[in-house]
């Protein structure tokens, strides 16, 4: 019987001499010994991700996996971080279209959801020209591409952003009128549809999140009670950020109200 051993920074014990194992350096996990942090947001975005760290781990120390643990708990890792990385990208899209709106001054952000017909393509407006604010209800934009300035005209007109572009061969000049009390009420709604959005994104993660652990689970990967223990994990990231959306939404409407 294996003795309690010792724990690196993962949770996993390393076996002692004594331990029945096959692998010749001595090292294996036992089960008991494993205990699945849960990840959060924070230590997420500032610090290596375990996955990473395990892999790394793996070869300094030229590891066999000689315990069935070891991909259960690569597999609750790699569920959750991957549930956490797509969620992540949910959210800096909603901050982006968010930016998106202009509340203030005119800021080139103001055209970062404008996408330009380019040679049968939908493309961003800020790849194809150089965007600047020269006076604060002023926006000029300046093609790269000559041959795109009708285009890139289309497009700054259809947008929602209430301006009327003025084409001199050279520069599209977008002078930004104040905002009304109405136009407001239509930018408060926008944004609460986009905050909307980018919740249905992020429980859209959680449902294929989901659909990975019930495989896992029948595929052996984890058991019943490892697949409830990531299925709470992944609820909570899913709380966590539609939280974060619903405080971006409600900073940008109040942001609107107050103009």
């Amino acid at each position: 019987m294996a003795s309690s051993g010792t724990f690196n920074m993962h949770g996993l014990r390393a076996c002692c001499p004594q331990t029945l194992c096959a692998n010749p350096r001595g090292l294996c996990i036992a089960r008991p010994a494993f205990r699945r942090s849960k990840l959060s947001i924070q230590s997420f975005r500032s610090t290596t991700n375990w996955s990473t760290d395990l892999q790394s781990y793996r070869r300094t120390h030229n590891r066999k996996r000689c315990h069935t643990l070891a991909a259960t708990a690569e597999t609750e890792i790699t569920v959750e971080e991957d549930t956490m990385e797509r969620m992540e990208r949910s959210l800096e899209s909603v901050t982006s279209n968010f930016a998106s709106i202009r509340t203030g001054r005119a800021t080139p952000t103001m055209l970062d959801r404008v996408k330009v017909d380019y040679y049968g393509a939908p493309t961003p407006l800020k790849t194809l020209a150089g965007i600047s604010a020269p006076e604060s209800t002023m926006l000029v934009v300046q093609p790269y591409d000559k041959s795109a300035m009708q285009a890139i005209e289309k497009a700054i007109m259809q947008s929602d952003i209430g301006a009327t572009p003025s084409n001199d061969g050279n520069l599209i000049r977008i002078n930004i009128p104040a905002l009304t009390a109405d136009r407001r009420k239509e930018m408060t709604k926008s944004v609460a549809k986009l905050g909307e959005d980018g919740k249905v994104s992020i429980r859209n993660v959680r449902r294929e999140a989901m659909k990975q652990v019930d495989k896992h689970e029948k595929d052996g990967d984890i058991s019943e009670d490892e697949k409830k223990s990531l299925a709470d994990s992944i609820q909570e990231l899913t709380d966590d950020y539609v939280k974060q959306i619903d405080k971006l939404a409600k900073a940008k409407q109040d942001e609107l109200v107050k103009i």
